[in-house]
């Protein structure tokens, strides 16, 4: 049995939990350093990327979380977890801080406020034509060698990267129906690899 740790600071846990339990994995909510125990992969949900950095580091989580996503725990972030790996956000509020494990820059709320949500469909690398909300999403401005680009925007505006072990989204692939994306992650996990693949 696969099992998956979910973030459970803020923001979008539930979601995720309803498309991995309909998916078949063991499930648990990340509040202590201790949750990171013995995961064969981790979820970082969309909600509030300044709000995952102060309770991550008042709790004594941000260093162990950066710790295992550094040393290849295999880790899916949406939106806001896309935000708290990349390692410059150009527009950062006083003091905030991420894990800095991807070599991205990004720019948040880049679409506009929440009245600017939208969906549309994309081709995700590994696990083909997605619906996509975005909400207050983030876009990725930079890419950093050995990233590589997992899905565009129609204009080619980058919203989807993979490193090593990290796939990080700008959009929320859990605010739909279709669980193309978690099924492919959850499948690279189970066979041993470590990422979504190159084709579905």
């Amino acid at each position: 049995m696969v099992t998956v740790g979910i973030l459970a600071l803020q923001g979008g846990v539930a979601e995720h939990e309803r498309i991995l339990e309909r998916l078949g994995v063991a499930m648990r909510r990340v509040r202590r350093p201790a949750d990171l125990d013995g995961l064969d992969g981790l979820v970082l949900p969309g909600g509030e990327s300044t709000v995952f950095d102060k309770l991550a580091r008042a709790l004594g989580l941000a260093a162990p979380l950066r710790d295992v996503i550094a040393a290849g725990l295999p880790t899916l972030a949406t939106c806001a977890g896309l935000i708290y790996l990349a390692q410059e956000v150009e527009d950062a509020t006083e003091g905030q801080r991420t894990l800095g494990v991807l070599d991205i820059s990004v720019r948040r709320n880049a679409f506009g406020s929440q009245l600017d949500s939208f969906e549309t469909t994309l081709e995700v690398t590994g696990a083909g034509l997605v619906p996509a909300t975005f909400i207050r999403a983030p876009l990725v401005t930079r890419v950093g060698p050995g990233v590589d680009v997992v899905a565009r925007l129609a204009d080619g505006r980058v919203v989807g990267v993979r490193h090593g072990t990290v796939v990080a989204l700008a959009f929320h692939p859990e605010q739909t129906e279709d669980d193309s994306v978690h099924r492919a992650w959850v499948a690279a996990l189970r066979t041993g690899r470590t990422s979504l693949p190159d084709r579905p």
